[in-house]
């Protein structure tokens, strides 16, 4: 979801799309996740971002928990807007989607409370996990958090065989930082004061680590 040739869609291939709910529901524990990233929300306020939100399954699961904040989400593949749109609207939820890239968000600076992602920055190489990290950072306001769930370093052998596809699926250049546990680091370095880890997950398909990242 950057704007060069590098965009990836969510399964690689767009006509594969159908299948990314019931494929994510079955191989990376995605209640558990969502529902630790919705967790990490509690207390705050405003207008919350969701980063390459898919098929919206986090953007409505945010919404039904906190009616009172504004929820966006964000993608570059218009089928899965589509299908974010009918999640949305199946649930009674009153969520805004538009198209757009994670390297230019069409957003103004600090105009952004919270910026949520689930299982996005693996693929995208380590300049585009930059670029867009210090776009997040960008049109997020001065106490502003980003919220993030993503492949992360192995927590055993087993964790990092169970990886290895994902790994030849999504490239072994643009895993490499997840698998060495690199992306505190890197958000750090696009001017975030304050980078936590929140948890780790072992899923089927490998370690799913959780960060909240302070302006």
């Amino acid at each position: 979801m950057t704007a060069d040739k590098s965009y990836v869609h969510a399964l690689r291939f767009q006509q594969l799309n159908w299948l990314y709910d019931p494929i994510v529901q079955l191989t990376t524990r995605e209640k558990t996740v969502k529902a630790r990233l919705a967790n990490a929300i509690s207390g705050h306020t405003g207008r919350v971002l969701d980063l390459a939100c898919g098929s919206g399954t986090l953007a409505v699961l945010i919404k039904q928990r906190y009616p009172q904040l504004t929820v966006q989400g964000i993608d570059g593949d218009l089928d899965m807007l589509g299908r974010a749109e009918r999640k949305a609207a199946k649930a009674g939820s009153d969520i805004s989607f538009q198209q757009g890239m994670a390297d230019a968000l069409p957003f103004g600076d600090g105009s952004v409370d919270i910026v949520v992602s689930s299982l996005f920055f693996h693929h995208l190489s380590r300049a585009d996990k930059r670029l867009v990290f210090r776009e997040i950072r960008r049109v997020l306001t001065p106490t502003g958090v980003l919220i993030l769930a993503d492949w992360g370093r192995p927590q055993n052998f087993l964790m990092r065989a169970l990886f290895f596809p994902i790994r030849l699926l999504d490239g072994l250049a643009n895993t490499r930082d997840n698998v060495q546990g690199k992306l505190p680091t890197l958000i750090s370095e696009a001017g975030f004061a304050r980078v936590v880890a929140i948890g780790d997950i072992a899923t089927p398909l490998g370690t799913i680590s959780l960060f909240r990242a302070s302006c």
